[in-house]
């Protein structure tokens, strides 16, 4: 008799077994509270941190079993405070960045590309433009270290209205853009014809990219040796050469863009940045003073400006190129997958319709969307300071549509070339047209400088 109750009581436990374990380990997660991540973010500026902060709040309501802490990260800093996380084993779970980081990142093993390509592909890869895809792809086809969330376009923003009554051409090929620099180059009367770079420094790498791409020179081939001192690139720095002596006297950055805004220059290279200063008067208001230049004496802004102004966001030679920038969100590896888990879900609110543009309309042109369908939402269009209805659908259409074609050294054939990103940070390529344009050394010179301090780098 007791024998039997017994084994009736080991039975009953047998069964109840599991049911009690798992409300236990309930009550354990709920003790425990919600799956607590961090998302690193670059954009420091406290009002697009508050932004944030309201997506943020907003998904922690709709998702009470996770909380997210938003920390600001300076893009400077990125690089250095992911490597002590990672030395102390605290990486955050997502983070936002440019892609040359995130690639380096990925180099080094620190992100989860497994989630981050899930996440692609559940949203789908024929709703991103396919260059920002193609920057963030790994060795590997069609895996990525991160999604491209946010970007800007480069290209040629030009005076249409000049253009048609001189009767050329859109600067969009080498012979156009030169042809047209040279018949608007009239320093008499305080004019020029485009602003190219020449400074050492970032813009003018931006500006001669596409340039040397479009002639498809290269620093690298898909076997990653350097290629840089070819005919091809050659031909790219004597004719950017030829460029810069219409260019506003001296040498010069972005600021030159003033001369554009006060109606003394044609054409120049410039982001989707320069959107709001095209539309804007207070946002032009900097450029339109004599503070700058000294033969600037100041203008009232133009409003017209803005209709009269296209964009040639390719430069064709050989095949047509164009730049821009990508800021990605990438996940870290995690040891717990619960706080994995809890990034992806977020990432894909992220992508969400009004949670995308809510995110975008914190720089309206500056930051410009991955998915092709939001460029031309009514939405998104309607941003908060009216800036894209200025230039209507069609033409937001195609500035953003610049992304579909953004090359980069950095990628060779679908391989990705670290020691690229690495000269783009020495400047090797700026200070070796600084060398051309304004101490007038020899191009073959120049170029073996340069391809000297690039092997520097290699070694």
């Amino acid at each position: 008799m007791k024998k039997g109750v017994l084994l009736l009581t080991v039975l009953v436990l047998a069964i109840l077994a599991p049911g009690i374990l798992f409300a236990q380990a309930q009550a354990e997660e709920s003790s425990k509270g919600p799956v607590s991540i961090e998302f690193w973010t670059t954009e420091t500026q406290s009002d697009r941190m508050a932004t944030i902060q309201v997506l943020v709040d907003t998904f922690m309501a709709l998702n009470p079993d996770i909380a997210i802490n938003v920390i600001p990260v300076d893009e400077n800093d990125l690089s250095t405070q992911a490597q002590t996380a990672k030395a102390t084993g605290a990486l955050p779970a997502l983070f936002e960045g440019p892609a040359e980081t995130v690639v380096s990142f990925g180099t080094q093993n620190m992100l989860d590309t497994v989630s981050a390509t899930k996440i692609i592909k559940g949203i789908g890869v024929d709703r991103f433009y396919s260059g920002p895809l193609k920057v963030l792809e790994t060795t590997t086809k069609d895996q990525y270290y991160a999604l491209p969330y946010h970007g800007w376009v480069q290209g040629i923003w030009y005076r249409a209205d000049w253009f048609k009554e001189a009767g050329l051409a859109a600067p969009t090929t080498w012979e156009d853009i030169l042809a047209a620099a040279k018949y608007f180059y009239k320093p008499e009367q305080n004019q020029y014809g485009i602003l190219v770079g020449t400074l050492p420094e970032s813009y003018t790498e931006q500006c001669f990219t596409p340039i040397a791409m479009s002639n498809e020179a290269a620093l690298f081939n898909a076997d990653k040796k350097l290629i840089f001192n070819s005919p091809e690139m050659k031909e790219a720095v004597t004719y950017y050469a030829e460029l810069a002596k219409y260019n506003p006297p001296g040498p010069q950055t972005w600021r030159a863009r003033d001369y554009y805004l006060q109606g003394k220059m044609a054409m120049f290279f410039y982001s989707t940045y320069i959107m709001d200063d095209l539309a804007v008067q207070d946002a032009a208001a900097g450029s339109l003073t004599g503070e700058n230049f000294k033969d600037l004496k100041g203008s009232s802004f133009d409003p017209d400006l803005v209709n009269n102004t296209e964009i040639a966001s390719l430069v064709s030679h050989k095949v047509p190129a164009g730049y821009g920038t990508v800021v990605a969100l990438g996940l870290f590896n995690q040891t717990d997958k619960a706080k994995t888990a809890a990034a992806m879900k977020f990432v894909e609110y992220l992508y969400t319709q009004n949670a995308y543009i809510t995110f975008l309309h914190m720089a309206p042109g500056g930051m410009n969307p991955m998915l092709k369908e939001i460029a031309t939402n009514p939405r998104f269009q309607n941003d908060p300071s009216g800036l894209f209805k200025r230039y209507g659908q069609k033409k937001m259409g195609e500035i953003i549509g610049g992304l579909e074609n953004i090359k980069t050294f950095s990628i060779v054939d679908g391989v990705r070339i670290e020691a690229a990103s690495e000269i783009t940070a020495k400047q090797i390529i700026p200070q070796m047209l600084y060398k051309v344009t304004q101490e007038n050394m020899p191009v073959d010179s120049a170029m073996s400088w340069a391809e000297a301090e690039m092997k520097k780098i290699i070694k």
